[in-house]
């Protein structure tokens, strides 16, 4: 028994020091493959879309492309959902995760967030200027569009009172607005900055105080502790150098509270 004790000790510590390599080893394999592979979103304009000739373009592939050149490879977009993000980088399908994700304690225990936050978003409405909303308590009694499993429904529906009328998609949810069945759509707040520069959303308006404001994290493996020093350093430069609020004129975004004010800190 001391004997099978003995050598199954062993092969775990084997087993952790395999693992403890593979993860200091993220770097150099990327430097040898000559490729940097980021996980961003496809489907979230402007921060990650594909545009007509069907490339992953956006704010967050633009900053995916900068880490790229730095470490003096190329970059492969790997396009990523809200449910699978995590778990690509978790088993390596990603090298890194630039993803609209909101940085969250639970979310540090099965990626390694790095610090300081690149970028920050809230919750509120788009509506139609016609509906004149002022305050969060106008949406007492009123349907209300959102996106099915949102955490932001519930306290919509609850603190204010409106009437949720959940879809899957936002491309349900938009028309479900256009075509007046909503009074309007909770939503990021960031995205919804971005949809009142569509031409076919000149009449609508984000008209409520953003709420819940929270910040994102992009992230590398857990024990990835080079690579996430040498993304902290970067993060730090995109805000002393305004790199984020040239990213958001570039891609149609009003320059947000949190771009102007990590970059007033850290210029």
């Amino acid at each position: 028994m001391k004997f099978n004790a003995l050598v199954s000790a062993l092969a775990v510590s084997a087993i952790a020091l395999t693992s403890g390599a593979a993860f200091a080893d993220v770097l150099d394999d990327v430097k040898a493959a000559g490729v940097l592979k980021v996980g961003v979103k496809a489907d979230y304009k402007p921060y990650g879309y594909r545009d007509p000739s069907g490339a992953i373009v956006g704010i967050e592939p633009d900053l995916a492309k900068d880490v790229a050149d730095k470490l003096g490879v190329k970059v492969e977009y790997v396009p990523v959902v809200s449910s699978n993000r995590m778990q690509f980088l978790e088993q390596g399908k990603v090298d890194l995760m630039i993803a609209t994700m909101t940085d969250k304690p639970d979310r540090r225990k099965v990626v390694n967030i790095v610090d300081p936050n690149y970028y920050s978003s809230g919750t509120n409405v788009l509506s139609s200027k016609k509906a004149a909303l002022k305050e969060w308590t106008d949406l007492k009694g009123k349907p209300v569009c959102g996106i099915q499993g949102a955490f932001y429904n519930k306290k919509t529906g609850q603190e204010f009172g409106a009437n949720i009328v959940a879809f899957k998609g936002t491309a349900e949810a938009y028309s479900a607005l256009q075509q007046g069945s909503c009074v309007a759509f909770v939503y990021d707040d960031s995205a919804i900055v971005a949809k009142t520069k569509d031409p076919e959303f000149a009449d609508y308006e984000m008209p409520l105080k953003t709420i819940d404001d929270a910040p994102w994290g992009l992230a590398v493996q857990l024990g990835e502790d080079n690579f996430k020093a040498m993304m902290s350093d970067m993060i730090k430069g995109w805000h002393k150098s305004g790199r984020i609020l040239e990213l958001e004129t570039k891609w149609g975004v009003e320059n947000t509270p949190f771009a102007k004010a990590m970059h007033e800190k850290y210029k």
